[in-house]
């Protein structure tokens, strides 16, 4: 019970641990219509003396022309005006190709479906209700995980072949030796049998009745926590989708802000609920699965308890049949 307490209290700091964490800030993916060419070609643009020709693939519209000079762009009747490389307005190929490409996204901006900051982001659209839900969660996890190493350790525990020792050597008789072979063992069955011949002279039918009610709450240990967890769970997203959908209606009163608050309530109780559901799921198929495992322990328990009574009756109406058989015997030659 202690290591299961530390187990669960270390599974919910870490869980509280990765949920303060903050996701990383998201890197701003770059102006459309931008590139280190375009740059390049904008800053020494202003800088180009007047009646000099203009650098191949620089904008004409940037170029600065004396009045009367042949070629000076807006001067009517110039008759200049098409020996410019380019007409006004007009820009690069490289600009054209960098202004029509879309822009690049950025890696990190869209966090993967499986990441830890999906995982955050979600938990907190949940709204409160999420923090219950997540311990109960914790908790189911660690039941299981626990059940199942113990019924793991039961399967390498049982030992078929030493019952059977057990069981003939009753049968010839010999309970000493059937209660040796029984001591010292992890079967369940066999320190039922071992407790019931060490009890025998004074309540066989007790001490079978005690050792096999201990045996059955040791397996159905947590069964009645899983059971709970079953229940709650789905309560639990109910909850987190009456508090949703209570969120959701008293933002309606607003028209800036209606459409954005609404969809979070409604994010907020499809997210609980989803959550309450997956979690009942979850604990409903190992919680099945160990109760029929405790079902059949206890039938072994309830067949080797039989199996003994009815062996060590026989045995003990024999040795009355042999006592009162030599009974008379004894008394007919004493009388003699």
């Amino acid at each position: 019970m202690k290591t299961l307490l530390a187990t669960c209290l270390c599974s919910l700091a870490l869980a509280l641990i990765s949920l303060a964490q903050s996701p990383p800030p998201a890197q701003a993916p770059p102006a459309a219509g931008t590139s280190p060419a375009a740059a390049a070609q904008q800053a020494p643009a202003t800088n180009v003396p007047p009646g000099q020709p203009a650098a191949p693939g620089q904008p004409a519209a940037q170029q600065p022309a004396a009045p009367g000079q042949p070629g000076a762009v807006g001067q009517p009747g110039a008759p200049g005006a098409v020996t410019s490389p380019a007409p006004a307005g007009a820009e690069s190929p490289a600009a054209t190709a960098a202004a029509s490409a879309p822009p690049a996204a950025s890696p990190a901006a869209e966090p993967g479906l499986l990441g830890s900051n999906w995982l955050i982001d979600k938990f907190r659209k949940g709204g409160p209700v999420m923090w219950p839900i997540l311990i109960v969660s914790i908790i189911g996890l660690t039941v299981v995980i626990e059940r199942i190493f113990w019924w793991g350790g039961r399967w390498f525990r049982r030992d078929p072949k030493r019952i059977e020792k057990v069981f003939t050597a009753i049968e010839n008789g010999d309970t000493a030796e059937a209660s040796r072979l029984a001591r010292g063992s992890r079967d369940p069955v066999l320190r039922m049998i071992w407790n019931g011949l060490n009890h025998q002279h004074a309540s066989l039918q007790g001490a079978l009745q005690v050792a096999a009610g201990i045996e059955i709450k040791r397996a159905g240990r947590f069964l009645v926590v899983m059971d709970t967890l079953v229940t709650l769970a789905p309560l639990l997203g109910l909850l987190g989708t009456i508090t949703g959908l209570i969120r959701s209606f008293s933002f309606l009163g607003n028209e800036e802000l209606a459409v954005q608050a609404v969809t979070g309530g409604i994010a907020e109780a499809l997210i609980a609920t989803a959550c309450g559901l997956g979690i009942a799921i979850f604990a409903l198929i190992p919680f099945n699965f160990f109760t029929s495992r405790v079902s059949n322990l206890e039938f072994e328990l309830q067949t080797a308890a039989t199996n003994l009574e009815v062996m060590l009756g026989a045995q003990t109406a024999e040795r009355e049949m042999e006592i009162a058989g030599t009974a008379p015997t004894t008394g007919k030659g004493s009388s003699i």
